[in-house]
């Protein structure tokens, strides 16, 4: 049973992915991302800017579910100027979003919260390709805006791709913060993945519990940043 349930993720997390070679602004739009929210140089609201894939999404919930929007809703509690942008896209791949990154990036970003990842260990993509990838992602941010808080989300895969292939996709992600002087979320999944009840039917993607335990996750780095 074990085995099937961990088959049956990959299976989904494939299906879920769309083979496209580089994602447009359109698309974006399409995902809840609005243009004005990128492109509002004026404003005074300092920007945290969520990348990543069907978690950052919130896939089968509201916008305002996924965690990029419970951060929303704990910044305006608390009166902080910031507004969290969810650039999340279902099915991204590290490779599709090295491609997309650059138009993200026209305005001023303050934080860069980079959650890419997990789809290519699921598909048992080399290491060495999400690696430069992320690494690429980095040093676009970076090019475009030294000062700008870079925080990396770390993940886990399970063991489908034997325990070496598992263990060294793990620690890409320490691997990489640590090289670029990044902040490290541990595992973004932490207390979400497995647990039937914080996920979704698919039981892949994150319940609005699940989501919510998320943002708590994510908010333990992002708070003394801010």
């Amino acid at each position: 049973m074990l085995k099937f349930c961990y088959l049956f993720i990959v299976v989904m997390l494939i299906s879920c992915g769309e083979n496209r070679p580089k994602a447009n602004k359109s698309d974006l739009e399409k995902q809840g991302v609005i243009a004005n929210d990128i492109d509002a140089e004026n404003s005074e609201t300092k920007t945290i800017l969520f990348f990543g894939n069907s978690l950052t999404a919130g896939m089968g919930l509201e916008p305002e579910q996924a965690f990029p929007g419970v951060i929303q809703q704990i910044l305006d509690s608390l009166g902080l100027q910031y507004t969290a942008i969810n650039a999340g896209l279902s099915g991204e791949t590290t490779a599709s979003g090295e491609n997309r990154i650059s138009w993200l990036l026209n305005q001023k970003v303050d934080v860069f919260i980079l959650e890419l990842g997990a789809n290519d260990g699921l598909r048992g993509i080399p290491l060495f390709e999400t690696r430069e990838n992320l690494q690429a992602i980095i040093d676009a941010v970076r090019n475009k805006n030294p000062d700008t808080k870079i925080v990396l989300a770390g993940m886990q895969i399970p063991p489908n791709m034997g325990p070496e292939y598992t263990s060294e996709f793990r620690k890409i992600f320490p691997d990489l913060a640590a090289k670029n002087n990044c902040y490290l979320i541990p595992f973004l999944l932490e207390n979400v993945a497995g647990i039937p009840g914080l996920n979704q039917e698919d039981g892949i993607h994150p319940t609005v519990e699940g989501q919510k335990i998320l943002a708590q996750n994510v908010w333990e780095i992002l708070e003394p940043i801010l």
